[in-house]
């Protein structure tokens, strides 16, 4: 029996070899891949045999139209289930489906029958592996954002088409812009769909602006039902001519008005839905694949209505929670904002964004790592301080220690300059043990800084060789150091941790961490906050560009060694236009040398 299959694999490769016209070819191949699916043996060589000479056939064929290499790949789609496609097969996923419409139309209906067989799902998971690779790291660059291109466009499809079902309904672009005109609609239409306009998607959306619109919307794929936003917020806005700052205490529970819908999806839809949501999850766990990924959906290119949909932000919310779980820069820095302005995936999943479902654990995550990363610190926690302050003080008022520490920070960088809402701060703070004693911690620590900072002791300073982070807290507790002007920490051992401890020095103007291991975390808090600095020497530290783009902010500085650092090129001219009164500058040993 194998004998005899592997006859006639040979007979279709001799065949295949010297293709006359196609229309021939694509009968051949659809022959050769009905022997190999009605084939009773279990032999790689039988069905992957037709895929590597197809693969061999499209590779020495390069003039092919578009019409034809898609009609090949139409034929060999059943094979794909279960085996791997070769490189030059691949190579169909690596066109730009941007240019190639049909393309991607044809892989999002071929995974969609993929998802209708018995095994379903499995059989989208196995596709989705084949096409990432045996290796680590996938070989092919464009096959990630082909799939992410196929699920948006897929997923978008799943509410475009119920909001345009019929003539007489509304355009998407119509409901987004809140603009629809009811006169030229039938209004013997079944459903209504309030719509707020677009404004009320912001947090700083006001009373006056909450101003909801009727349009008419029906289908048989979709069925909405709509309920107002609350018109009543007298907590989030003070009195005609009363400057008086709202009750922060009050307002913790207030959501941002806008309305709440409730989308229910018909059962093909449903599928398409959840097959493609599946599909970003799947995405979503190869370490290699997520950097892109997260730069795919940072601005998130998803419609309104999807993002109204708690099903869709329910699901989604796997992918949200894997890029706020990985500790790479390039990933958890997609859950902000593309700029400012715009919501991100931090202002939608927080609470009283419209996808928020728990009780604020995977915002307070997101806050975790996004605190512990390359963001500036005071930065964020300004932003927090503005836009994110009541969710913060409820979940410190439940215990959450993330949240607890974020208000303690608060205090101690006079983040918050109105007095009443200090003293909101401090109650909730104390209402828990976790966030007494962090508050006690935070008095023993101003009290010491206050010692710190008193006028006296001496102008220069220089530690020891070798000594460590430890060696100078202790140091600095000892005594006044209100006037030191000169430190230095060459060849010591101290790291960025020690920077906490040099930013209390109101009178330093010159640092030398000359051959320590002072890095990025730290350069970026010292640009925080020693503004006043002006002679920087980070020669032999392992700072790299994303800590030194962050001297921008230090105007005061004339004098720059970054001798024998990663120091780009770019790097440099960035800080040369940004810092006018630099006038010394060692680049020695560094890509701008």
């Amino acid at each position: 029996m194998a004998h005899v299959a592997q006859k006639k694999i040979y007979k279709y490769k001799k065949v295949l070899s010297n293709p006359s016209r196609w229309e021939v070819v694509l009968k051949e191949i659809r022959t050769l891949v009905d022997m190999a699916l009605t084939s009773p043996l279990q032999d790689d060589s039988i069905h992957q045999a037709p895929l590597e000479i197809v693969s061999k056939l499209l590779s020495e064929n390069t003039n092919l139209t578009t019409q034809e290499h898609e009609n090949i790949i139409v034929a060999i789609a059943p094979l794909l289930e279960n085996n791997h496609p070769p490189p030059d097969l691949c190579e169909f996923f690596c066109k730009d489906f941007g240019k190639c419409p049909r393309l991607r139309l044809f892989t999002q209906e071929y995974i969609l029958a993929l998802n209708e067989l018995n095994a379903g799902m499995e059989v989208v998971k196995k596709f989705v592996q084949s096409m990432h690779g045996p290796t680590g790291h996938c070989p092919h660059p464009r096959v990630l954002p082909n799939l992410v291109a196929v699920c948006l466009a897929a997923i978008y499809s799943c509410y475009e088409e119920f909001i345009n079902s019929r003539d007489n309904s509304p355009s998407l672009k119509e409901i987004r812009n809140g603009c629809q005109q009811p006169c030229d609609r039938k209004p013997t239409l079944p459903l209504r769909l309030l719509h707020p306009s677009p404004d009320l998607v912001s947090q700083e959306a006001t009373l006056s602006e909450a101003r909801l619109k009727s349009v008419v919307v029906a289908s048989s794929e979709i069925h909405v039902e709509v309920e107002p936003a609350s018109t009543a917020k007298p907590a989030l806005t003070a009195s005609a001519g009363n400057d008086s700052e709202p009750n922060l205490i009050d307002c913790l529970m207030v959501s941002p008005a806008c309305s709440s819908m409730s989308i229910e999806l018909g059962p093909q839809a449903d599928r398409t839905l959840g097959c493609y949501v599946e599909i970003l999850k799947l995405l979503s766990d190869y370490d290699d694949w997520r950097p892109s990924l997260a730069s795919l959906l940072q601005p998130i290119p998803f419609p309104k209505e999807a993002l109204a949909h708690e099903k869709f932000t329910k699901e989604l919310k796997y992918v949200i929670q894997r890029f706020a779980e990985d500790p790479r820069q390039e990933v958890h820095s997609c859950l902000l904002s593309v700029r400012a302005g715009k919501d991100g995936w931090f202002q939608l999943y927080s609470p009283g964004g419209v996808a928020c479902d728990d009780d604020g654990e995977l915002f307070a995550s997101m806050v975790h790592i996004l605190m512990g990363s390359c963001y500036k610190t005071k930065k964020f926690l300004l932003s927090l301080a503005e836009n994110k302050l009541g969710p913060c003080m409820l979940l410190a008022l439940r215990g959450n220690q993330t949240m607890v520490e974020i208000l303690c920070l608060m205090l101690e960088y006079n983040i918050i300059d109105n007095n009443d809402t200090q003293l909101q701060i401090i109650s909730t703070l104390e209402s828990t043990g976790v966030g007494k004693r962090m508050y006690e911690q935070l008095c023993d620590r101003q009290r010491e800084l206050k010692e710190l900072q008193r006028k006296g002791g001496p102008t220069r300073l220089t530690l020891p060789s070798k000594s460590t982070d430890a060696d100078l807290a202790r140091l600095l507790s000892s005594g006044s150091f209100g006037n030191l002007e000169n430190l230095s920490l060459a060849f010591t051992n101290v790291t960025s941790a020690c920077a906490e401890h040099l930013i209390k020095l109101p009178s330093l103007k010159q640092l030398n961490l000359w051959s320590t291991q002072f890095g990025d975390a730290g350069l970026r808090l010292l640009s925080e906050h020693l503004t006043m600095l002006q002679v920087l020497n980070l020669c032999e530290t392992p700072v790299t560009d994303a800590g030194l783009l962050a001297l921008s902010s230090m105007k005061s500085l004339c004098s720059l060694n970054m001798n024998s650092t990663k120091l780009s090129a770019d790097t440099y001219e960035d800080l040369k236009a940004k810092l006018p009164n630099l006038k010394e500058v060692d680049v020695r040993y560094t890509e701008a040398w």
